[in-house]
């Protein structure tokens, strides 16, 4: 059952915080997190990063990039979407995806988990299949187990009405009322999965500009944690953020009484502001970003965004910072230098440039 599940129903308007016009509902007056120098980077090359490239990307080379982002001390790596092939076909192999990772689990320094996004109870069931045929090939929440893969689904919200048309072709309600079923079926025995619940442009839409409503973000976020959803991933899917709007939007989720342990920041790139933002948010005090190597991706239903902050930027950036990541730059580096080759594109990040080109220089 849900933490929130036991919480009075009633939501109560709270006052906004100084510096913001918000006054979202409350559900929690849980503490705040911690602040601690541990930050968690979710890697979302293989999906976020892949589903918008023009050029069918080959199975083989969405397991080696698994394998290879699985050695460098990451401990989330978003693997597939259980997708309409025909909206996503870059995702159309999510299934032979998952099965790789239950039978030959990737090599890892430490216990890794697999994030796949299901939509929908036709795509959670698709995921069902490949769990039911390897039933002890993964931890659960209620049976964890270090030598095993964890797995997490995820569903994805919008912050506004015609985005949500036009990415799930249903409004903002209907949407999050079939996220219900897929939220509850995930989280029964025998699967007792983890779930993250995205909310895209929340920070700006391409569709309806940059007055996306901080109240409304926290309304339905409010409404996934009420679900169940684990974590709540607030998406800038346009890279339209700026650090006020960013500082806004947080604060307001506070007053909602939404705790920074139950929040991540998903940052595009687009207008260069990803790491100011970033800064924001962890002064802030979120403490899990998304990131995706290379700066790989894009979204389908947002013309003209770019692809996200990349990992190699964000690590370098928090380690500037004297905080913990856990990842090996050298190495997310190189995988960075290897995909995009892959792809035939440049590198997009500047950190794995600089590092892969100062070590080439000391071997000369």
């Amino acid at each position: 059952m849900s933490r929130l599940a036991t919480l009075p129903r009633r939501l109560a308007l709270l006052r906004p915080l100084r510096g913001t016009t918000c006054t979202a509902r409350s559900y929690s007056t849980a503490s705040e997190q911690r602040l601690d120098n541990r930050v968690k980077i979710v890697e979302v090359g293989p999906r976020d990063g892949l589903q918008n490239e023009k050029n069918i990307v080959p199975l083989a080379t969405k397991i080696e990039l698994i394998e290879r982002l699985a050695k460098t001390g990451l401990q989330t790596i978003e693997a597939g979407s259980f997708v309409a092939p025909k909206w996503v076909p870059q995702m159309a192999n999510s299934s032979e995806i998952l099965s790789h990772i239950l039978t030959t689990p990737p090599p890892s320094p430490h216990p890794l988990t697999y994030s796949f996004l299901a939509p929908n109870m036709k795509g959670l069931s698709n995921a069902f299949s490949i769990l039911d045929a390897n039933p002890s090939s993964f931890s659960t929440e209620s049976n964890p187990s270090p030598s095993k893969p964890s797995l997490e689904m995820a569903v994805f919200a919008s912050a506004t009405e015609t985005f949500s048309q036009k990415n799930l072709n249903a409004s903002i309600a209907a949407s999050l009322e079939a996220f219900r079923a897929v939220i509850s079926a995930a989280k029964e025995t025998p699967y007792n999965l983890r779930v993250r619940g995205y909310i895209s442009v929340v920070l700006g839409c391409p569709f309806e500009g940059y007055d996306v409503s901080p109240h409304r973000v926290a309304e339905i976020a409010t409404e996934l944690l009420e679900m169940g959803v684990d974590e709540i991933a607030l998406g800038d899917t346009t890279g339209m953020g700026t650090a006020p709007r960013t500082k806004d939007l947080l604060n307001c989720l506070r007053s909602a009484g939404i705790r920074n342990e139950d929040v991540a920041m998903h940052f595009h790139d687009t207008y260069g502001q990803a790491l100011v933002n970033t800064a924001v948010a962890l002064e802030h005090g979120i403490r899990t970003f998304d990131a995706s190597v290379s700066g790989l991706g894009g979204c389908p239903y947002s013309p003209g965004a770019t692809g996200n902050v990349a990992t190699e930027d964000v690590v370098y950036f928090m380690e500037s910072l004297g905080m913990d990541t856990g990842v090996d730059l050298d190495g997310v580096a190189e995988v960075g230098e290897w995909i995009s080759k892959e792809l035939g594109r440049g590198n997009g990040s500047t950190v794995g440039r600089a590092v892969l080109g100062r070590r080439k220089r000391k071997q000369e």
